[in-house]
């Protein structure tokens, strides 16, 4: 034990730098105010939003106001355009979201600061995948079933509740994921991909050749260290491959956690990994203080031609042209991209997904407003699926391909999803998947085979997956959590 032990705390000081700087450049506020300098809906839109009032029940809200916090404000910002969700909360309720300012190091933190200072915000974002199970173990985050006003066994919640359900704490429900997005794309200039004479990966894509020989070529072909150019960047890439297998390394099943190390299918997927590692195929962050290309921009070295491929989620697109600069010009039609390859010997493109939703803070002052709001975006979900493409062409100039790639990715997240909740159990656990994700792709060398990985951190994991399933059976039984925050 005491060996496991000191090879955790091992694990947890190599990686501690790295993931400071891979979210160091969130925006560290601390005030509550928020300036609404957003595009708001234009007066179609907001019309268009109004007639959607009336699938929602008639209430008036005794509290008007439900509290957010996160390290960004869900309030439209400069340049960005107002959620129809937020609009329509606004017009059938009086509804406002007041932004509860935090920073991406402190979050939960400061979760816990409020918590205990009976000052709770009312909800939290799950699309991190960081929330879950340790926020229920916890008692950070409370479940959301029994809320008045929300029904998650209505038809209005058809599409998710099977989601919910797989993911539940203690029989019940704590994360309201309103639908599934990619963590990880494959993102391209699609310049770069025409001047080094590679088919285009959509192309392929559709084809059914998009698949891990054709990536490895491309990316063995275009690495150049002596011009600085590489086929990998980014800090998803070891994830967003892994999980291209179908199969996270840790899953949850029947409520508790299951280590897959030893499973064929992801030694396949991390010996294709080793591969590419021994190629030299990523930027080297090492050389950079931890950081991707440049500052650490998410997108830096696609639009200066450098790096071939960064797989990153949707999110890092989904926003003003100001935002996108770094992958490339996008009104020059130069950034694409699509979903990560297939294994070459499966017919499956398996997606990495993650829950786009909210979870509810323990003790939330205002559940009936969290509610009231949760129904607003399931019930905009589908039905101003026009505006979203309206916003993403006229404001945050997206060509036509991407929309419809969008759509198609967005498909596969409802039938190929494959889900890794890794950050969500523990620090410790966080800071020993960073190794364990890694290491067949250790930037700047010494990667190790996959083999060589389960033997130095296997017994870490099952180690600390026994520890917190031991919790989760424990509150469980007793119903008392585990409050060190």
């Amino acid at each position: 034990m005491m060996n496991l032990k000191k090879l955790l705390a091992g694990a947890v000081a190599i990686t501690m730098t790295a993931g400071m700087v891979s979210c160091g450049n969130s925006e560290n506020a601390s005030d509550t105010s928020s300036d609404d300098t957003g595009i708001q809906l234009n007066d179609e839109q907001a019309e268009q939003v109004a007639t959607l009032a009336d699938q929602l029940e008639d209430i008036e809200l005794e509290n008007k106001t439900i509290k957010w916090i996160a390290h960004y404000d869900i309030n439209p910002t400069e340049g960005s355009v107002e959620d129809p969700a937020i609009e329509l909360f606004e017009t059938k309720y009086g509804g406002t979201i007041e932004w509860v300012q935090t920073t991406w190091d402190t979050r939960f933190d400061d979760i816990a600061t409020h918590v205990m200072a009976n000052d709770s915000p009312d909800f939290f974002p799950s699309s991190d995948m960081d929330t879950f199970p340790k926020g229920a173990i916890k008692g950070m985050f409370d479940p959301i079933d029994g809320i008045d006003g929300l029904d998650l066994d209505s038809d209005l919640w058809a599409d998710t509740v099977d989601i919910m359900n797989d993911f539940t704490f203690d029989g019940q429900r704590y994360i309201c994921v309103i639908y599934v997005s990619p963590s990880y794309l494959c993102v391209y200039n699609t310049t770069t991909i025409e001047e080094y004479g590679f088919d285009d990966p959509a192309e392929l894509y559709h084809q059914g050749e998009w698949d891990w020989d054709v990536f490895y070529d491309m990316c063995v072909k275009f690495t150049d260290a002596e011009n600085d150019k590489y086929g990998l960047d980014g800090y998803g890439y070891t994830n967003a491959i892994c999980e291209t297998s179908g199969m996270p390394i840790i899953s949850y099943e029947d409520g508790q956690l299951v280590n897959n190390m030893g499973d064929p299918t992801i030694e396949k997927v991390q010996d294709f990994m080793y591969e590419l590692g021994k190629n030299n195929v990523m930027f080297d962050r090492s050389s950079n203080n931890w950081y991707t290309r440049g500052d650490g921009t998410t997108g830096y070295g696609l639009g200066t031609y450098q790096t071939l491929f960064i797989p990153v989620g949707l999110w890092a697109l989904e926003v003003p042209v100001a935002s996108t600069e770094p992958f490339g010009d996008i009104e020059a039609g130069e950034i694409m991209f699509c979903p990560m390859p297939k294994d070459p010997d499966s017919d499956t493109y398996y997606i990495s997904s993650r829950f786009e939703g909210y979870v509810m803070c323990h003790n939330a002052p205002n559940p009936e407003g969290f509610a009231a709001f949760m129904n607003c975006c399931m019930v905009c979900r589908d039905s101003t699926d026009n505006i979203t493409e309206e916003t993403l062409v006229n404001e945050y100039k997206w060509t036509q391909e991407m929309i419809d790639m969008r759509e198609e990715c967005l498909e596969l997240c409802k039938t190929n999803p494959v889900f890794d909740i890794s950050s969500g159990i523990s620090a410790e656990m966080d800071a020993t998947m960073q190794n364990v994700t890694q290491a067949t792709m250790v930037t700047g060398g010494n990667s190790e085979t996959w083999t060589q990985c389960v033997e130095e951190y296997g017994r870490v994991v099952d180690y600390l997956l026994a520890e917190v399933n031991e919790k989760i059976k424990t509150v469980e039984e007793t119903g008392e959590y585990d409050t060190d925050f």
